[in-house]
């Protein structure tokens, strides 16, 4: 096991790794670091990219246009080769992070597209994609500048197939940064084994009072009737019931299945299906990962960070270790613990 991952292991084993060491709030990313990358084939996407940047204020010279015909769900690595060389043209060296405001293109061959964008595309993954990924050095990583500290950006995508869903969603974003409110994280051992291999990374059960949080750790297939969600993570195909509940601005919430970032597929349950449901972002998978924990973020690992006030992006990306085939969606500025 890769030193890192051992450590993230024993740590679950011997403390929740979510509520040590967090202390006062660190600084979130900032708007002026976000660069917001807009498709004009896609009246969607202007439209929700106008909404992010003026909700979000960020600058005029953070903001890159592009042109993606057809919204096709995958490119090639050489359309991608294209896209990224034009975005990256237009960042200057504060940019630590970009959002791709769009639902389609989400995939680059069997990589997605926030995993090819931050790490470049990996080819040799798609040769057999249930093998192990490309490490990221962003991995519980303590930086608060990825591209100055390891010259990688992050990116997620904000999904534009509802226009006031995507407002909906931004503005749950900006929510979050106003006031804590009491909530609860939620993390569900299913009766889907093969799903179940983040289980032994759930933070104990518990509160936070610092952090006005209550942790619960459950054996069940489903949430029901609970308004409270901050964080809900599960390992299911289909995750029932979600018309039941109730997100926090801020949440967070995924489930480990192998097509959760395909998003406009139907075989198993779009991540869509979380924002729609309320959450602020989320994570899947494009291509068959298997079921290597290392693929899907790590609960207590997310957690630790967020609480510690880190982005919805920040804390996402620090949470997966492999995360070449995974899709980010979401707001990535949603900071509920951030220093103010």
């Amino acid at each position: 096991m890769h030193a890192s991952l051992r450590a993230i292991f024993l740590c679950c084993l011997s403390l929740s790794c979510a509520t040590a060491a967090v202390g006062a709030p660190a600084s979130a990313l900032k708007p002026a670091q976000l660069a917001i990358v807009i498709n004009d084939e896609d009246p969607n996407s202007v439209a929700v990219g106008a909404y992010y940047r003026k909700r979000r204020d960020i600058p005029a010279a953070n903001v890159v246009h592009v042109r993606i015909p057809g919204k096709p769900r995958s490119i090639s690595p050489a359309q991608f080769r294209l896209l990224k060389e034009e975005i990256d043209s237009q960042l200057g060296p504060q940019v630590q992070a970009v959002l791709m405001v769009w639902t389609a293109p989400y995939a680059v061959d069997c990589n997605a597209i926030t995993g090819a964008y931050t790490l470049g595309f990996d080819g040799s993954q798609c040769a057999k994609t249930c093998s192990p990924g490309q490490p990221s050095p962003y991995f519980n990583s303590k930086s608060a500048r990825p591209f100055g500290d390891h010259q990688i950006r992050l990116s997620m995508l904000l999904p534009t197939e509802s226009v006031q869903e995507a407002k909906d969603l931004i503005d749950r974003g900006v929510a979050a940064g106003f006031r804590t409110v009491p909530a609860t994280a939620y993390y569900l051992a299913t009766s889907e084994k093969a799903r179940n291999t983040r289980a032994g990374f759930f933070p104990r059960p518990g509160r936070i009072p610092g952090r006005r949080l209550t942790t619960r750790v459950m054996q069940a297939d489903a949430l029901e009737g609970v308004k409270d969600v901050l964080v809900y993570q599960t390992g299911m195909a289909q995750v029932a019931k979600l018309d039941t509940i109730g997100f926090v601005p801020g949440a967070l919430a995924d489930h480990l299945t192998s097509l959760g970032g395909d998003l406009l597929g139907t075989s198993q349950m779009s991540s869509l299906r979380w924002l729609e449901a309320g959450a602020t972002a989320s994570y899947g998978t494009v291509s068959e990962p298997c079921n290597h924990w290392q693929k899907f973020p790590n609960p207590s690992v997310l957690l630790r960070h967020y609480l510690s006030g880190n982005s919805a992006i920040e804390a996402y990306w620090k949470s997966v270790a492999w995360p070449t085939q995974g899709l980010f969606i979401g707001e990535p500025l949603a900071a509920p613990y951030r220093g103010r």
